[in-house]
């Protein structure tokens, strides 16, 4: 696939299963990548029930219309960059690996999403075993929060293991993923640590006030900035940070719209030079 022409903003290609209350999900991924700058195009991996408390059932899509969604797509527009979030199925894990290996040149960043916020199963160890084998080894970053990094290399044979985030980012990037950001928030600490590794071990690591409340789409958001502005051509380092600051304001500027989890504010710079208009008209008259 050709590069991009100047005259159309950065593409970007998200696989991903539908939220209905548009905290996390494609309507996550859609909402992020264009408030980035970017084009978002959507292959539905799944279909959920949730609302913001949680997920109640998931159906997965049949990996053959996985299949012909991406392709269809493809062969249309090119895509800059790809995001990957929950998979829905062995099938699909199976199905996405294959599309993704036609296009070895297009960075991929990949959101293991294993469960929900509240904790629901959303990957069993069949799918596990599948996302190591065919889609690690194909990832340009992998971005797990800390019990996602540790189940993704646990040793089901030994269950005294309990390796450190640096081990277990170590054990990832053997799997075959270039390079690994593991996010803090699930972590006892009074700041968010986020840490950034390549081959080389320890990158970076970007420290951030831990903010009140639980956020329904967090680990989207971050995936899906990174995935937008290394499409905007940034390097990987900075493309980390700068995401992680976009997704530590849009988390600032939450909101709580039903009785479960705040949802990030994606658009909140919008509504910043909404307020910044409204202040100066006021002060002209």
């Amino acid at each position: 696939m050709s590069a991009t022409p100047p005259d159309i903003p950065p593409i970007v290609m998200t696989f991903a299963a539908t939220d209905p209350s548009g905290g996390a999900g494609m309507q996550a991924d859609i909402l992020t990548i264009a408030s980035m700058g970017c084009h978002p195009l959507s292959v539905v991996t799944a279909i959920t029930v949730q609302d913001s408390s949680g997920v109640d059932d998931v159906q997965a899509i049949d990996a053959e219309w996985v299949i012909d969604q991406a392709r269809t797509m493809l062969e249309d527009m090119p895509v800059a960059a790809f995001k990957i979030g929950l998979l829905g199925s062995v099938e699909n894990i199976s199905a996405i690996a294959e599309v993704i290996s036609d296009y070895p040149d297009v960075p991929l960043v990949f959101d293991p999403v294993l469960s929900s916020g509240r904790g629901d199963e959303l990957a069993n160890e069949d799918m596990l075993d599948a996302l190591r084998e065919l889609l690690l080894p194909q990832t340009t970053i992998l971005t797990p929060n800390s019990i996602e990094a540790r189940r993704l290399i646990q040793d089901e044979d030994n269950e005294e293991d309990n390796p450190s985030l640096d081990e277990c980012a170590k054990r990832i990037i053997q799997l075959g993923c270039e390079y690994v950001l593991i996010t803090g928030t699930h972590e006892n600490t009074p700041k968010v640590i986020n840490s950034l590794y390549g081959e080389r071990g320890l990158l970076r690591s970007d420290s951030w006030p831990r903010l009140p409340g639980i956020y329904h789409g967090s680990g989207c958001t971050l995936a899906s900035a990174i995935a937008a502005l290394l499409a905007n051509g940034l390097p990987m380092e900075e493309a980390v940070r700068e995401a992680q600051e976009y997704t530590w304001e849009a988390l600032k500027y939450g909101f709580r719209p039903g009785m479960g989890q705040h949802i990030p504010d994606r658009l909140f710079w919008a509504r910043d030079e909404e307020d910044d208009d409204a202040s100066e008209s006021t002060t002209r008259h």
